[in-house]
């Protein structure tokens, strides 16, 4: 493994919760044990990139109530394809080598666990998605 790879596999977060077993899918396994930890890694860049959408779409995110800001998190998420394909080349940027062609054997099926977890990630930490100082005094 060269030190890129070793490198990208120590920054990441471990995830206690995950559990590993025999009876797992190819798939399963890959979220659990790639997926996963990139995504824990990137929150905080996730929640900015999502801002910055935000703003970017006139603010109309922060009128919202908290159950349309829900449904607008999933919509951008699944429809918008700039924001997802921004979103999913952070993950992907820090596959070791090995992982990225674990990936591309079934990337479709991989890209929607990608998604699943990037959105269950802004939307469990919506409250971090308030309007920014900036704006609040407009």
């Amino acid at each position: 493994m060269n030190t890129r790879d070793l490198n990208l596999k120590q920054v990441r977060p471990e995830i206690a919760s995950i559990i590993i077993n025999d009876d797992m899918t190819a798939d399963e396994r890959f979220q659990n044990l790639v997926l996963r930890p990139i995504a824990k890694l990137q929150v905080p860049l996730f929640i900015e990139v999502f801002k910055n959408y935000a703003k970017k779409h006139k603010n109309v995110f922060y009128e919202l109530s908290i159950e349309k800001r829900i449904c607008y998190i999933e919509n951008a998420v699944q429809k918008d394809m700039k924001l997802r394909n921004s979103l999913k080349g952070m993950v992907i940027g820090l596959f070791t080598t090995e992982e990225y062609l674990v990936y591309i054997k079934n990337s479709s099926a991989l890209n929607k666990r990608m998604m699943s977890i990037v959105k269950d990630q802004l939307l469990g930490n919506i409250q971090l998605l308030e309007k920014p100082e900036f704006l609040a005094a407009v």
